[in-house]
């Protein structure tokens, strides 16, 4: 079974939803983007975001983690109905990253993922490349995280 069978182009897919809290916002940037705004409550308030929010790179990590976690339901999904799950591999990469809104301490972002196109790479006979469509969307409905990438599928 392929990707596009199971998720069609253009059909958009909620992968799950996450809670930003002030505690988890400060954690990881204090280990991978310790700017003030992301580690200091106060400082934060004086910035031009005017309070503590998340570092993107956060809030790409929970698109990943939601992302995983989605995967994991929907392998384990088709194998319960007798159905060979997608062999999903590594990212290519990514492009048109975009950061379009603060996440706040509080925010929950929901996540998800549209197949865009699939198309099977001629250098790589069994190969195929699928682009996807990903967003983050705050609880006011507020597109906070928009990027296209690339994963590889294997027959």
């Amino acid at each position: 079974m392929k990707l596009a069978d199971i998720s069609p182009p253009g059909q958009t897919v909620v992968t799950g939803s996450l809670l930003f809290t002030a505690e988890d916002i400060i954690a990881f940037a204090r280990k991978y983007d310790p700017q003030p705004f992301h580690t200091d409550p106060e400082a934060a308030k004086n910035f031009v975001f005017g309070g503590l929010c998340a570092s993107g790179w956060h809030t790409c990590a929970g698109w990943m983690k939601m992302f995983i976690a989605y995967w994991a339901k929907e392998h384990a999904r088709l194998l319960a109905e007798g159905i060979e799950p997608p062999k999903l591999g590594p990212s290519p990469g990514f492009k048109k990253l975009q950061w379009l809104k603060p996440v706040y301490a509080g925010d929950t972002i929901t996540y998800s993922v549209t197949l865009i196109e699939s198309r099977p790479l001629m250098s790589r006979p069994g190969t195929s490349i699928n682009l996807t469509a990903n967003q983050g969307v705050n609880q006011k409905g507020e597109t906070v995280l928009r990027f296209e990438s690339t994963v590889l599928e294997f027959d």
